[in-house]
């Protein structure tokens, strides 16, 4: 792999300045060669010349036409230009010089005739590179001046497409939605002979990790059609002109292969609101939106099978023009997987690996992850993987993917933190309250997995709840319920200590939240009435007596939940303290082994 770019390296820049510098070097050795030479050779005159003759000074002279260079006989040259008498050849004969005489058509100093040819050298070597570069070697099409507006696209046939629909778990409502676009590029004839014009553009959103590339590739593998896979930002250049010249480019290039599918990953790179810039409607990416915007429905319009798709996670800030009809015709939501796709994706994952298919029941696995994204789950089955291999297992049990995932959400398990017993002893109490507030709630949003008190990134206990089935509304009963279960660990370290600790700032903040969005977004106050309080970017949707209105509803809201949280726990304190000691000892319990300590029956559905 270092050969390799080592020969890159060297196949590049520095190769062509190592040449340039050779020979420019040359040239400069040559030149003073030349001049050299020439600061020997002492001019004189025609008499001058006869004189040294007559004296014999003179030993060998060489003569083309009337130049005439020679040789002194102490080692010294001349030149000089003679006349045409034959009184001057007598002269030579007469005292014995040497003559040679040469052709004048045909005599030309080497001298004089190297300097020129390795000028012509050098020029010719920078065309021959410019040539070189302008015609690709600099990769991607951008790599200098001659070749900065093609288009940086990579195109890939569809024999080097191995994704299809079967590559992409769960998605199913995406898959449908693009069943159409499959459709009509395996058969434009069935709905072009009714008049049925296809969808020129469609538009993937979701959060990153979710499968929108992966999704565009197994549309071209399902269609069997050329892909051409691009950036946003790949069109931006910081000359004007640019962007739009590559858009010309990759809408030429994928028309020149249609059928095909042409994917622009992070289109809110490009496509972003006009005139939101500093350069107004005269930027580069302004342009750049302008000819997108021709290309896909604009008065030269052809009738070429041309799929764009585009990917983004911020449709909020795209460009109006973009969206409408005739452009990115559908807008193909690609959500968090639920329940089900959570499985589906852990099992297509699980299939490259090594998996404990006894222990590991991936559905409790997919229960456990709510809120992962695709990427997300491939990237536990992998941690899991590592995780086993570093203990030498042959197989991925399930205490390894349960690691895995505690390591992804809470951080890795910090071995080094020392914690003296009075430290343990108030996170126990501390998480004991959190699962026994749960256990003990009329109505519970999720049933109680397991409770440890082993530090964990920041945090120095953790109470895990696993939903048992995928939850899309909430009464206020259960968001209150969630309220006074992240409220039971501050209500113990009050009952059993009498003083409060840092340690519940992350269970205040997420209960306060849920209070804040009861009030301003659900309209679960009474005292407030059914009425959305919006907030915009900085800028609030109602008044400042409103705001200090919903800040006190907040607060009484919040200490009636905390005030009935002590309450329930000192009517169970020594549910409490059993479940607290019971931690300092084990310091990691199942839903299970708490059940049977403290004699609670578990409700049918928490039975898995």
């Amino acid at each position: 792999m270092k050969k390799n770019n080592k020969n890159n390296w060297w196949r590049g820049i520095p190769r062509n300045l190592f040449f340039a510098l050779a020979l420019f070097v040359g040239f400069f050795i040559l030149l003073q060669q030349l001049t050299d030479y020439s600061r020997h050779i002492t001019t004189i005159s025609y008499t001058a010349f006869l004189d040294k003759v007559a004296a014999d000074q003179v030993s060998k002279v060489y003569v083309a036409g009337q130049d005439v260079r020679g040789l002194l006989k102490d080692g010294s040259q001349f030149e000089t230009v003679i006349s045409t008498q034959d009184s001057v050849w007598d002269l030579l004969t007469a005292h014995q010089v040497e003559v040679i005489v040469a052709n004048t058509s045909s005599a030309i100093n080497i001298w004089y005739i190297l300097p020129f040819l390795l000028f012509l050298l050098v020029i010719g070597f920078g065309v021959m590179m410019i040539i070189r570069q302008s015609r690709g070697s600099g990769g991607g099409g951008g790599g200098n001046i001659f070749s900065m507006g093609k288009s940086k696209a990579k195109m890939f046939m569809p024999s080097t497409i191995k994704e299809t629909f079967a590559s992409v778990a769960g998605a199913t409502e995406a898959k449908e939605e693009l069943l159409d676009i499959i459709d009509f590029l395996r058969n434009p004839k069935k709905y072009k002979r009714l008049g049925a014009k296809i969808t020129r553009g469609v538009l993937l959103v979701g959060e990153p990790g979710n499968g929108k590339t992966l999704l565009a590739r197994a549309v071209a593998g399902e269609a069997n059609c050329p892909f051409f896979s691009t950036s946003g930002s790949d069109f931006i250049e910081v000359f004007v002109g640019v962007g739009a010249a590559r858009v010309r480019d990759l809408f030429a290039q994928a028309r020149k292969n249609a059928p095909s599918i042409l994917f622009i990953d992070e289109i809110d790179a490009v496509g972003r609101q006009r005139g939101s810039g500093m350069g107004g409607g005269h930027d580069e990416r302004e342009q750049t939106l302008n000819q997108l915007l021709t290309e896909m429905d604009g008065f030269e319009t052809t009738h070429a099978p041309v799929i764009v798709l585009a990917a983004t996670n911020r449709p909020d800030v795209l460009d109006k023009a973009l969206l409408r009809p005739g452009r990115f015709d559908r807008r193909v939501d690609v959500p968090y997987p639920d329940l089900t796709s959570r499985e589906a994706i852990l099992r297509l994952h699980a299939g490259d690996v090594k998996l404990d298919t006894i222990s590991v029941d991936l559905k409790r696995v997919a229960q456990g992850t709510p809120g992962f994204s695709g990427a997300d789950l491939a990237n536990l089955i992998n941690e899991g993987a590592i995780i086993a291999a570093k203990q030498n297992k042959d197989l991925i049990d399930v205490k390894d993917l349960e690691e895995a995932r505690d390591k992804m959400i809470l951080g890795k398990e910090t071995k080094t933190m020392m914690l003296t017993l009075e430290d343990r002893t108030l996170t126990a109490y501390h998480e004991a309250g959190h699962a026994l507030m749960g256990l003990l709630q009329p109505i519970e949003a999720n049933p109680l997995y397991k409770v440890t008190i082993i530090p964990r990134g920041k945090t120095l206990g953790t109470t895990h709840s696993l939903p048992e089935r995928e939850k899309y509304t909430q009464t206020k009963d259960e968001m209150l319920a969630d309220v006074m279960v992240s409220l039971g660990g501050r209500a113990a370290e009050e009952l059993i200590f009498n003083k409060y600790t840092t340690g519940a700032y992350s269970d205040l903040k997420a209960a306060s939240q849920v209070v804040r969005n009861m009030i301003c977004y659900y309209g679960m106050s009474d005292n407030l009435g059914p009425i959305i309080y919006s907030q915009s970017q900085y800028e609030y949707q109602y008044s400042q007596k409103t705001a200090e209105s919903i800040d006190e509803e907040v607060r009484v809201i919040t200490q009636q939940c905390y005030e009935k949280t002590v309450a329930i726990l000192q009517v169970n304190r020594d549910k409490l303290e059993k479940l607290a000691q019971a931690l300092l000892e084990k310091e990691t319990m199942f839903a299970a082994e708490i059940y049977a300590l403290l004699g609670i029956e578990p409700r049918a559905e928490h039975r898995f």
